[in-house]
């Protein structure tokens, strides 16, 4: 039997596996500047509807399930649906009402506004 044969039989006495969905900490950047909070998560293949993003209490949770649409017999599977959790403890100054986030090509912008109260200023000085 040749090699590219034996990939693609399939033997009846092979049990079928149940596949779990695997887990997976996405890969952050966090920036931060005098308005905003500003982070990107890697987490290719996902669908915005498939994100869920929590704040409360001081903890930002991002979660989300890539599902892929198999058709067919596989004979070879390493790629799979995956799920993505990150958790992060963010100040208390994050205006939760203007949280806002964007999905582009695998990537999640999450926004975290600063509330004014949190966003430095300058003191103007008056002489006398």
């Amino acid at each position: 039997m040749t090699e590219k044969t034996d990939l693609t039989t399939r033997k009846e006495s092979m049990l079928e596996k149940r596949q779990e969905i695997r887990r997976a900490i996405p890969l952050v950047d966090i920036y931060e500047n005098d308005e905003e909070i500003l982070l990107y998560a890697d987490m290719p293949g996902i669908a915005k509807d498939s994100i869920t993003i929590n704040v409360d209490n001081g903890k930002l949770e991002i979660s989300g399930i890539r599902k892929l649409q198999i058709t067919g017999t596989a004979s070879w599977q390493e790629f799979g649906d995956i799920e993505y959790r990150r958790v992060f403890s963010v100040p208390q100054s994050i205006d939760v009402n203007k949280v806002n986030a964007e999905l582009k090509e695998g990537v999640l912008k999450l926004h975290l506004p600063k509330t004014e109260a949190a966003k430095p200023r300058t003191i103007q000085i008056s002489a006398l």
